[in-house]
């Protein structure tokens, strides 16, 4: 295959890899609110890894956890009494801890969203903060999770709080007990955000894990993204199962990109996870694609309707598309080795970066949070960025996680986390994967690391 012209193709260095993208100069406190398993800490573990995804610096502060680390043993709900003077002051004290660690968060992180995940119950509480944030010039948005469903609250606690520290050596009966009385110290004095008090602060209140919303004072694009990915997110069991198409005629030949059919290995891994699939005894599936040939002829054989997004296309190899990576070595160095200096930010002359594809899918991530049982046939570096939505991986790992043709991923959420699984389907397929070189240096300047790089494959 003869390499296109390039002789004007300068050396280019990744647009985004002098610098974290700034998306805002004022950063942003996310303040949650609300009694005791309400979801909060779910949701901000899940908003926290969706902002580090976009490419928004955040950081979670759990003050539960700083309470832990002040005071080693849990005794029972009294150390959350009103009138508890002495918890009180810990409680204080561990509230401001957090604080102080969320300006250092902004100031020596160049962090710009901080998720701040503690009931904040109290109306001085919540004045508190937003008086530390005006002094400090950082904008505060609210998140209210109201829950009054005693099977929702019930199911909260069974599955996050029975694996709290808290409760790591207590009988179950005596442990759900002891968590009502401390949700029954904090409705006390509960004070939930006013539609008309409040009216001036920043929120969404989310009512019985996403029944309904109410929405105010949307101050910048951040908080606009936070909004939107908050209304579609959902508790419901479900799995989301992740394939690469079948092995291609392309992939045996060591070419990247590229729109070829499959091998005939390929067509039988297609038959393989159609039968897979209807094993799963799968409830209202659906089938995701992107417009090449190889996903498309792998779905048809799973013999359900299919829909297909142009979001899932494989990252776009420009110039080098249906190259060799031993080509692109031997005919682009320059190019070859600023691609293993940074993969994640690397843009291919005339394509894209992983960087990219991660912007282009934010909406499929967003369907998925809406949907519930997907299958979602892609391809590897689109698997890789989705993979690392779900799992919480950070930029300089996604480009090497590894997704293997003919292997299926199922995705289940779980409180905190997803769990995952892979069914390899017994068809043997060739090794796309490329391992992260031992020997660049990702603080050298890319302009040294030109002479020795490998020859991974």
């Amino acid at each position: 295959m003869e390499l296109p012209q390039l002789e004007n193709v300068r050396r280019r260095r990744c647009d985004s890899a002098a610098s974290v993208p700034q998306f805002c100069n004022s950063p942003t406190m996310i303040v949650m609110v609300g009694l005791p398993a309400r979801g909060k800490t779910y949701i901000s573990k899940k908003l926290t890894r969706y902002l580090n995804w976009i490419g928004v610096p955040t950081k979670m502060f759990n003050v539960g956890q700083y309470r832990r680390e002040a005071c080693k043993t849990y005794k029972n709900f009294e150390f959350f009494k009103p009138d508890n003077d002495e918890a009180m002051k810990i409680r204080k004290a561990c509230a401001s801890a957090a604080l102080k660690d969320v300006a250092a968060y902004f100031t020596k992180e160049q962090g710009q969203v901080a998720v701040f995940d503690a009931t904040n119950t109290t109306r001085e509480r919540r004045a508190v903060i937003n008086s530390f944030a005006k002094e400090k010039g950082y904008k505060v948005f609210f998140v209210e999770s109201v829950c009054e469903d005693p099977d929702i609250i019930a199911e909260n606690i069974k599955q996050v709080k029975f694996g709290s520290p808290d409760y790591a050596d207590r009988d179950v009966d005596e442990a759900m007990e002891d968590f009502n009385h401390r949700i029954e110290c904090y409705r006390e004095h509960y004070m939930p955000i006013d539609d008309d008090k409040d009216r001036k602060l920043s929120y969404i209140k989310i009512f019985d894990v996403g029944s309904r919303y109410l929405v105010n004072k949307v101050q910048d694009h951040i908080q606009s993204r936070i909004v939107y990915y908050l209304m579609n997110i959902h508790v419901t069991p479900r799995s989301i199962y992740l394939s690469r198409h079948g092995e291609s005629e392309l992939n045996l030949l060591g070419r990247i990109g590229g729109d070829s059919g499959l091998s005939p290995r390929g067509h039988k891994y297609a038959s393989a996870l159609g039968a897979f699939i209807k094993s799963q005894k799968i409830n209202d599936l659906k089938v995701w694609t992107s417009h090449m040939k190889r996903t498309i002829q792998t779905a048809e054989a799973v013999g359900v309707q299919y829909e297909q997004w142009k979001a899932l296309n494989e990252i776009d190899a420009g110039v080098c598309e249906e190259l060799t990576y031993e080509e692109i070595q031997e005919k682009l160095p320059e190019e070859f080795a600023m691609r293993d200096q940074d993969k994640y930010r690397y843009r291919y002359p005339n394509g894209e970066s992983y960087e990219d594809v991660v912007h282009r899918l934010e909406p499929v991530i967003m369907e998925l949070e809406r949907q519930e049982n997907v299958l979602v046939i892609c391809h590897q570096a689109v698997m890789r960025c989705l993979l690392a939505y779900f799992l919480d991986k950070p930029g300089d790992e996604l480009p090497y996680l590894k997704c293997s043709l003919h292997t299926v991923l199922k995705l289940t959420p779980v409180a905190y986390g997803c769990k995952i699984e892979s069914f390899f389907l017994n068809i043997e397929a060739v090794n796309t994967h490329r391992d992260k070189p031992e020997n660049v240096d990702v603080n050298r300047n890319p302009d040294e690391a030109l002479i020795t790089v490998p020859d991974h494959i």
